[in-house]
C-alpha cells in the first residue's frame, strides 16, 4: 500500500472518530437538565401539594418532614420514601407519561391523614 493512500485512510479514521465525537457531545448536551424540587410535609399537609413535571425530564424531590415521621407516595410512577423531621430524602425518578396523578402520606399521622395528598401534574 502506498504511503499517499495509508495517510488518506488516516484522515477519514481520524475524521469519522472527530465526526462521532460530536455527535455524542451533541447528545450530551441535549439532554434535559434534572429538576430539584424541595417538598415539605407537616401535619396533613404538603408544600408544594401541586408539583408541574415534564414528561421525559429527570426531578429529584428532596422531601423533608417537619414535625413527625411521614411517607411520600407516588404509585403512578412506582416511587416511594421516608420522610424523617430534619432529614432530607432524595426521590429521584423521570415521569414517563402526562396527566395529573397524585401521591399521599403513606404513614399514619393523626386524624386528617387521609386528606394528606398532593398532584403531580405532568406536561
Amino acid at each position: 500500500m502506498s504511503m499517499n493512500m495509508m495517510n488518506k485512510k488516516r484522515r477519514l479514521l481520524l475524521a469519522g472518530c472527530a465526526a462521532g465525537g460530536l455527535g455524542a457531545m451533541a447528545i450530551a448536551v441535549a439532554q434535559p437538565k434534572e429538576k430539584v424540587i424541595k417538598v415539605t410535609a407537616k401535619r396533613f399537609d404538603f408544600s408544594p401539594s401541586v408539583i408541574p413535571l415534564k414528561k421525559g425530564v429527570p426531578v429529584t424531590l428532596e422531601l423533608t418532614s417537619l414535625d413527625i415521621p411521614m411517607g411520600f407516595n407516588a404509585p403512578d410512577f412506582g416511587v416511594r420514601a421516608d420522610m424523617l423531621p430534619g432529614k432530607v430524602a432524595k426521590l429521584r425518578f423521570i415521569p414517563d407519561k402526562t396527566g395529573e396523578f397524585t401521591f399521599y402520606c403513606d404513614i399514619f399521622c393523626g386524624s386528617g391523614h387521609e386528606s394528606m395528598s398532593g398532584s403531580l401534574v405532568v406536561t
